[in-house]
């Protein structure tokens, strides 16, 4: 397997797209086609993808939840939420990353105790995966719950101990324009800005 992430997704890429080319209706590899754009930023491909496999599989749970991603990567949460909520409705013990995707989207729309709420259900489901903890770190400090994004901090550097925001920002497909808010309550949560070997 490739070592750099970019090869990899263009790999990914390629692969699915000859898949697509043997059989063009495979809700599955059109929502993973998804996800790839998505990653690469590239939204419309993104959302495009995840609508033609919610068309094709309307009560894959994990076609709505990569149709949902699109949306909210793309900046339109709102369009987003509904589509979460039928993902979960469908698969109600689905995994951890339903919960923490819907939590963003609800967060990014101002509904941000009942992000709260859903990161915690994402945590529940994945206790060792550390961006839930990172994203309610976030959302309590922009609630002004300073020990509790402090405690959700320090559990993030507790499992990834050389999380940084810079690695944060090198590792989202958002837009970095509208981290900017995230990654300022990050680091006012006390999460570094670089990893612990590289700060002076």
């Amino acid at each position: 397997s490739s070592k750099d992430p970019q090869e990899s997704i263009s790999k990914a890429e390629e692969f699915l797209l000859k898949a697509l080319a043997i059989d063009d209706k495979n809700a599955g590899t059109l929502g993973n086609l998804s996800q790839v754009y998505t990653r690469k930023k590239e939204y419309d491909k993104a959302i495009a993808a995840a609508e033609r496999a919610v068309t094709l599989d309307p009560g894959s749970s994990w076609a709505l939840y990569r149709y949902a991603i699109a949306l909210n990567f793309s900046g339109r949460p709102e369009q987003a939420i509904p589509l979460f909520e039928k993902a979960i409705r469908l698969n109600p013990l689905g995994p951890s990353a339903f919960y923490f995707d819907f939590g963003i989207a609800l967060r990014d729309t101002g509904k941000v105790d009942e992000a709260v709420a859903t990161f915690k259900k994402s945590v529940e489901r994945a206790p060792n995966w550390f961006w839930p903890h990172a994203h309610l770190a976030v959302t309590y400090s922009m609630l002004g719950m300073n020990t509790e994004a402090r405690a959700e901090a320090a559990e993030v550097l507790r499992i990834n101990p050389r999380f940084s925001i810079e690695w944060a920002a090198k590792n989202t497909a958002y837009d970095q324009a509208r981290m900017v808010k995230v990654f300022d309550a990050m680091r006012k949560a006390g999460l570094p800005d670089t990893p612990p070997s590289a700060q002076p």
